[in-house]
């Protein structure tokens, strides 16, 4: 039985650096990471409190007339919502490592050159695995997919999700979130349903290997319709230490039925096709 994660934005201000900064100012400015020109200004929080919480790695949450860091510090690690520059959405940080590209790019053209190397236009019928902070999923409904089916194994993930601006179109009716371990998911889906899947993946370790493994590549070719176009980020892991992980998931690909287009230099990652 799938789960379904009814998605809820929380707060009724979230604030970046830049904006905390400009209040200290009395300037004028956002209380959603740049997304609403023009604020309840009766939402602006005492810069006593805005000094004591602020910093320049921090996103500061305004929820039932408490402001507070929006970071979870949970058993499994800890999650942190972390700004990234004006005008560009924020990333999300697990155990200190970012879930998107930052160098020389920003969240938001990482995630539009994902849906561009998968091709995604209008009609189509999405799965994107490994929801994050939705950003693939919301790129994915305003390129005109259909539906999209998004799967996240992690809610505290969600949590930090629901606590983001920059996330709240994953509230759009078009837009299902499924929550559980994405072997098990995928397994329950329908077969030859999706037009398209996006495979963003956190990076290859033990505890993700059976997101780069072979039996898990047969699920996908399983959902994918023919003729269906798969993107599997993989990023550039082990390249100073001689390990080519495109290419070994590449061959893992080929081997379950795929024909394997190449590498998309932008998006870096993987982009094969399930043959008609």
């Amino acid at each position: 039985m799938l789960e379904v994660f009814e998605y809820n934005y929380k707060p009724q201000a979230a604030i970046a650096p830049w904006e905390a900064e400009a209040i200290t100012r009395g300037s004028p400015t956002t209380l959603d990471i740049g997304l609403t020109r023009n604020p309840d200004p009766s939402l602006i929080p005492s810069t006593d409190t805005l000094l004591q919480l602020s910093g320049p790695r921090r996103i500061l949450a305004l929820e039932d007339g408490e402001l507070y860091v929006v970071e979870a510090r949970t058993e499994s690690g800890y999650y942190k919502l972390v700004p990234v520059s004006p005008g560009a959405p924020p990333t999300l940080e697990i155990n200190g490592i970012h879930m998107h590209r930052v160098k020389d790019t920003d969240p938001l053209r990482d995630t539009l050159s994902k849906v561009r190397a998968a091709r995604i236009g209008r009609g189509h019928r999405v799965l994107d695995v490994c929801t994050g902070l939705g950003y693939t999923a919301i790129a994915s409904a305003r390129r005109g997919a259909s539906l999209v089916h998004t799967v996240e194994v992690d809610e505290y993930v969600l949590w930090i999700a629901e606590r983001n601006p920059w996330s709240r179109g994953l509230g759009d009716p078009r837009i299902t979130i499924i929550l559980g371990d994405a072997v098990e998911v995928l397994g329950e889906l329908p077969l030859e349903f999706y037009d398209r899947i996006i495979h963003d993946p956190p990076r290859l370790t033990p505890s993700t290997g059976d997101l780069y493994s072979q039996n898990f590549y047969q699920l996908l070719y399983k959902l994918l319709k023919p003729g269906g176009i798969l993107f599997h980020y993989t990023g550039e892991p082990g390249r100073i230490r001689g390990l080519n992980v495109p290419g070994s998931v590449a061959s893992r690909l080929r081997r379950a039925g795929f024909e394997v287009i190449g590498y998309d230099d932008r998006a870096l990652g993987v982009v094969a096709r399930k043959p008609k």
